[in-house]
């Protein structure tokens, strides 16, 4: 199977859905299907990838690209690459990453634009917010990558990982410490992560008085962060504003630590039965939920005990499966939409599969010199499962 991905942002910027869109890229490819990926994100190095990303391509090339590919992924609707749809008909999956704004000329065009597509929404929340079907398929983790490092000691108790603006919820962290500084606990807190806040959040842990107990460590990415996570009991996550996920849970439960967020959005979804909730901006609230796992190891074990079972549908393996077999439904002209969850108007439906779909090759393509791409032409020598193309079975 041949699929085009457009990710409007992707790397060397640093963020979720960058994220997300590198591993989906990888997880096809390792599963034996050529894959594209455009993006308007400019980059001035090469990238060791085993699939091709051409970056901020011209129209002639986004329509050639449309041409080749058997379906076309959205991973978060982008009029700016949706447009040769128009021209060339293939199938459109837009997987819904974030809230869709209504607002403005845009929003409305989104919104109906997508009654052209076969819909994935990363959530349950956002399913509930998207006006048109879609079925739920979580966002994946690095598995390789992420994961408890044995006999590791957990020497420090709290861990804050994300961007340090304020939807983030960090500054509700810090008020939370110095209650329960007063409550003669004095947990350490790490802040993993960089932004426009971090000046004010120094300033205000200082003002609080528990600046002894907080460490800035700045952004980690990749194994970096799993070995930074893997020192560490508690991970908070206190957004203010409903996240439509939270991968950055499934990380810290998959480094062995016990969660605790808010509840609003799909976060809570994310950290499923390996920790606690609190209502969003709500400082008493998360103050008990850390009180009750600071004090008890036993409730904390029990927690860490749900991970194994609760991370295995959110591995790339299982999260690429769920993605192949939706675009193995609309290659068929089958069911629009299928998976564990779908949601329409509050009706739910289930649908069947093909069994398998052969594979198609692109050999001999050569890149159009006026678009930055990066890709591997002999990828096999560098990712060995490269080679490995026959027919899949889903």
């Amino acid at each position: 199977m041949k699929i085009l991905i457009s990710s409007h942002m992707f790397s060397p910027t640093v963020g979720g859905l960058q994220t997300v869109s590198a591993l989906l890229a990888s997880q096809f490819t390792r599963m034996g299907h050529e894959v594209r990926l455009v993006t308007q994100t400019p980059s001035t190095k090469k990238m060791l990838l085993p699939y091709r990303v051409v970056r901020q391509p011209r129209p002639a090339r986004l329509l050639s690209l449309l041409r080749w590919c058997d379906v076309y992924l959205h991973n978060n609707i982008s009029l700016r690459t949706a447009w040769p749809l128009l021209v060339i008909s293939r199938p459109w999956i837009v997987t819904h990453a974030t809230w869709i704004s209504s607002a403005g000329l845009g929003g409305k065009l989104r919104h109906q634009v997508l009654n052209r597509a076969t819909g994935i929404s990363i959530s349950t929340a956002i399913a509930s917010h998207v006006r048109t079907p879609s079925v739920v398929i979580g966002n994946p983790y690095d598995d390789e990558v992420f994961r408890e490092i044995p006999n590791r000691p957990r020497s420090r108790e709290l861990v804050f990982c994300g961007r340090l603006v304020p939807d983030k919820g960090a500054a509700l962290l810090l008020k939370s410490l110095s209650i329960l500084k007063s409550k003669k606990l004095n947990p350490r807190l790490t802040i993993i992560g960089s932004g426009s806040e971090e000046n004010r959040l120094r300033a205000t842990a200082h003002e609080l008085g528990i600046a002894g107990q907080v460490t800035f460590g700045g952004v980690k990415t990749g194994r970096e962060l799993a070995d930074s996570l893997n020192s560490h009991q508690i991970m908070v996550v206190p957004s203010v504003w409903n996240e439509p996920f939270g991968v950055v849970a499934l990380e810290g439960i998959a480094c062995g630590c016990v969660l605790v967020g808010s509840e609003g959005g799909g976060l809570k979804g994310a950290i499923g039965p390996c920790g606690v909730t609190f209502p969003n901006g709500d400082c008493d609230a998360l103050t008990a939920c850390l009180e009750e796992l600071l004090t008890s190891p036993e409730t904390r074990a029990r927690y860490r005990a749900a991970a194994a079972e609760h991370l295995s549908h959110y591995t790339k393996q299982a999260i690429g499966e769920k993605y192949i077999e939706v675009f193995a439904s609309s290659l068929s002209g089958r069911a629009k939409v299928s998976g564990d969850a779908i949601t329409e108007r509050n009706h739910d439906q289930q649908h069947r599969y093909p069994e398998g779909v052969p594979l198609q090759s692109d050999q001999g393509r050569k890149p159009d010199s006026k678009d930055a791409e990066d890709f591997v032409p002999d990828a096999e020598s560098h990712f060995p499962w490269q080679g490995k193309r026959n027919t899949v079975a889903f």
